[in-house]
């Protein structure tokens, strides 16, 4: 164990992948929590209307968190607090932090409490198509669930402080705590309770599970930033610098997280189930998305930031980090967006299929993810030229790139959505793909997931082109990017041979066969594509491979 007074020195150097190692061990374990609850969620739940309500609940607390933490955090208070901590001034760096978190407190409890009275107008706007009595629910469930909310957006001001004190991975471990009181939750009143009921209950779980998550950080940032001081000063420079920052910070997350709104309200006027049945995608979806995009993201931010020199040696050190961000983000999310197309059912079966959540769903659920998956590369590699704008302490370039998404992804979401909806269904017939029985309608959620992905595309093309014209142009990667293609769909089409062959006729025949079926044909896929990245000397591949040995 390291001392607390080793703690306070520099920080010794790693090589990369060494803080993003933790960070992603954090998020993994969040994220199979994640999934945990999720099933069980699918179990009790599946998608009833009463499940569509909770989703939707959900979705408008969550805007505060992401506004108020994610965004905040990311674009103004980190990368001034890791400037003051690098310098080593502690007890500036704890006033700061202090003062910070007492405007952000103040802010996020008025807007709770706002937001519980303006509850039912929240929902007309956002979800005008849900039915009277899910609206109903979805009204009483957000008014239990936002003062949680209100709890994680402290969660992520702590965050903020261990990350730059080089502490990832309790900060990202944490969630699992919020996972778990929801799947208690659910287990304990699951054969109790009606849906409608069992939401309710869950909704009060998930206030619960939001506390326990932000408690557990309290001890370890009081340990770690043991100058904190909490007050309303705006006297103070670095804080003035971080208000400067704020409204270019607020448009650019309000417009992502319009975004997400937009598919809600889209997803509203599809048959029932459509927009739980997109949540149960987007769980998938983002999984790689934060255990890798986030996790290298959030560790060079505070390093990216704390960077000096002159101007061309702060420059050349950020494309040094994004160069090797990019190829390690690149060398998992590629197999993982052709496992999700090839071997998708069979995950989606393995993750959800129980109880209410049948095998139509399954289908209706994959198809959705391959929608996701037409921008999951670039989504995930945009979360790091973002942290690199954000360190240079620029929070214009990424906002103007966030409205040109969110334009071109509610644009074509509503294309897709309705008029050519059906072309997916003809799609799918060409491709011989079995079409899901009952009422088409439920394909639509397929064009929202798509439009997001080519929305992705826009602001990743945006973001890489302004920051090389920034920093300096980053140096090709075309035969790195075409080996690690070749080998996932090699490994991804030999999988599923397997699984079409005898992988799944022999799990049928075994416990919890979904999830046999899943391991199996997920490990010949990870060791073909290893081996084939090995052996066309992918370097990101031999070095994960040692990491995971030691």
């Amino acid at each position: 164990m390291t001392s607390i007074a080793e703690e306070s020195k520099p920080a010794p150097k790693r090589n990369f992948g060494g803080y993003a190692m933790f960070v992603a061990a954090g998020i993994l374990l969040s994220r199979l929590a994640g999934l945990v609850r999720l099933r069980v969620f699918a179990h009790y739940l599946g998608a009833t209307p009463a499940a569509d309500a909770f989703n939707v609940a959900m979705r408008v607390p969550n805007f505060l968190q992401n506004l108020f933490g994610e965004g905040v955090l990311s674009a103004s208070f980190i990368p001034v607090y890791a400037r003051l901590v690098s310098k080593g001034d502690e007890k500036l760096a704890g006033r700061v932090a202090g003062v910070f978190v007492s405007f952000i407190a103040l802010g996020v409890s008025i807007i709770v409490l706002i937001g519980v009275l303006v509850t039912p107008v929240i929902l007309a706007i956002t979800a005008p198509g849900l039915e009277p009595p899910v609206m109903g629910l979805a009204i009483k469930l957000t008014r239990i669930i936002f003062p949680g909310v209100g709890l994680l957006v402290l969660y992520a001001w702590s965050l903020g402080i261990l990350n730059t004190h080089r502490q990832f991975f309790l900060s990202y471990v944490a969630p699992v705590l919020w996972n778990a009181s929801m799947i208690a939750t659910l287990i304990i009143f699951g054969s109790r309770l009606r849906t409608a009921e069992l939401a309710v209950a869950l909704a009060w779980g998930t206030f619960i599970g939001c506390a326990l998550q932000f408690g557990i950080q309290v001890p370890f940032v009081l340990r770690y930033e043991k100058n904190l001081s909490f007050g309303l000063d705006r006297t103070l420079e670095p804080v003035r610098e971080m208000f400067r920052s704020l409204g270019p910070v607020f448009a650019g997350r309000g417009v992502v997280q319009i975004s997400g709104y937009v598919d809600t309200f889209i997803a509203s006027f599809l048959p029932s189930g459509a927009f739980t049945n997109i949540v149960f995608a987007q769980t998938i979806y983002m999984l790689p998305i934060s255990l890798f995009g986030m996790s290298v993201a959030a560790a060079e931010l505070p390093q990216m930031a704390g960077q000096t020199g002159t101007d061309e040696e702060i420059h050349t050190a950020i494309r040094k980090r994004i160069q090797r961000g990019l190829r390690q983000v690149a060398f998992f999310v590629v197999p993982t967006t052709v496992a999700f197309i090839l071997l998708g059912r069979i995950l989606v079966a393995a993750l959800f299929q129980t109880g209410k959540f049948g095998a139509h769903t399954t289908l209706i659920v994959w198809y959705i993810l391959i929608g996701s998956t037409i921008g999951l590369l670039v989504a995930t590699m945009g979360r790091l030229y973002s942290s690199a704008f954000y360190a240079l302490r620029d929070t214009r370039t990424p906002f103007r790139f966030a409205v040109a998404r969110v334009i071109v992804g509610a644009s074509l979401g509503f294309l897709l959505a309705f008029p050519f909806r059906h072309a997916f269904g003809a799609i799918l017939v060409a491709l011989g793909l079995p079409v899901p029985a009952g009422d088409i309608g439920l394909l639509g959620a397929v064009g929202i997931t798509a439009a997001s992905g080519i929305a992705a595309w826009v602001e990743y093309l945006f973001l890489r082109r302004a920051l090389q014209r920034r920093i300096g142009t980053l140096e090709s990667m075309t035969g790195f990017y075409v080996g690690l293609w070749a080998s996932a769909i090699a490994a991804g089409v030999l999988a599923l041979v397997c699984d079409r062959m005898f992988l799944h006729d022999v799990a049928q025949r075994l416990f919890l066969p979904h999830v046999m079926e899943a391991i199996a044909a997920s490990g010949i896929f990870g060791i073909i594509y290893f081996t084939g990245a090995i052996l066309l000397g992918v370097p990101e591949a031999r070095a994960t491979l040692s990491r995971l040995k030691r």
